[in-house]
C-alpha cells in the first residue's frame, strides 16, 4: 500500500504539474528578501531572490497604507524583470506608515505574496547634502545653499525642498591652504551664508553636509569646492 501513493503520482501528470507548482510557489515566495531604501523621500522597494532554475520570472508589485485593508497595483511594477520598483509617488506623505509586496510569476504559475518590513519615510529617509553656489570677493565668500529636493513636484512643476517637510541644519566646512578647517552651521530655512576677515589670493575649499536635528542624522559631505580669492 506505501508504494501505490507515489507511484499513482508519477503516473498522474496533472498531479505532478499540482506538486511542482506548490514547489515553486513555496521555494520562491520565501526566497525573496524585501526592503525599502530611501534618499530624499525617493521611496524605492527593493528585493533580492535565490538563483533560480526557472526560464522566465517576473514580479509584481502592491502597497497600501498601514491600517488599510486593500492592497493597490502599483501600475508600472507589474510583471517587470527588474528587482525594484520607485514608489515616490504611492508613498508621497512621508507621515505615513506603508507596506509593500512582491508576487513571482514564472510561464504562469504565480508564487505567494511576499511582505516587506513596515516602512515610514520621515524616519527612514536618508538626505542629502544641499549644493553650494559660491561668490568670491577679496575678504569673503557668499556661500548660496539650496536644500536637497524630493522626488514630489509643485504645481509649476518645480521640485518640493526637504524643508516642506523636516527640519534641517547644513553644516559648511571651510579648509585654508594651510590645512586649517573651521565649520559653520545654519538652519535649513537660510539662504546664504557670508564667510569673512578672509585673506586676499588665497585659495580655500568648501563641503557642506545635511544634519537632521530631531534623528541625531549627519549625510555624506559633498563634492569639495575650491576658490580663490582676488
Amino acid at each position: 500500500m506505501s508504494l501505490s501513493i507515489p507511484l499513482l503520482v508519477l503516473s498522474n501528470p496533472l498531479l505532478v504539474w499540482c506538486a511542482a507548482v506548490g514547489l515553486y510557489q513555496q521555494d520562491d515566495a520565501s526566497s525573496l528578501e524585501l526592503n525599502f531604501q530611501s534618499l530624499d523621500y525617493r521611496n524605492t522597494i527593493n528585493w533580492k531572490m535565490q538563483p533560480s532554475t526557472l526560464d522566465t520570472v517576473l514580479f509584481s508589485v502592491q502597497y497600501k497604507i498601514y491600517g488599510d485593508k486593500q492592497w493597490t497595483d502599483a501600475q508600472h511594477c507589474q510583471n517587470i524583470s527588474q528587482h525594484h520598483c520607485d514608489l515616490s509617488k504611492e508613498t508621497s506623505d512621508p507621515r505615513e506608515w506603508y507596506y509593500a509586496r512582491v508576487q513571482v510569476s514564472s510561464n504562469g504559475v504565480l508564487s505567494e505574496w511576499t511582505l516587506s518590513p513596515r516602512f515610514h519615510p520621515q524616519w527612514e529617509s536618508l538626505f542629502s547634502p544641499p549644493t553650494l553656489k559660491l561668490n568670491v570677493t577679496e575678504q569673503s565668500i557668499v556661500v548660496r545653499v539650496r536644500a536637497p529636493r524630493t522626488a514630489h513636484r509643485r504645481a509649476n512643476g518645480g521640485l518640493v525642498p526637504i524643508t516642506k517637510y523636516e527640519r534641517l541644519l547644513f553644516r559648511i566646512h571651510l579648509t585654508h591652504d594651510n590645512g586649517e578647517q573651521e565649520q559653520h552651521e545654519m538652519d535649513g530655512y537660510t539662504k546664504e551664508l557670508r564667510i569673512i576677515d578672509l585673506k586676499p589670493k588665497t585659495t580655500y575649499c568648501l563641503q557642506a553636509e545635511t544634519l537632521v536635528p530631531r534623528r541625531g542624522q549627519v549625510s555624506h559631505r559633498g563634492p569639495t569646492t575650491c576658490v580663490t580669492t582676488p
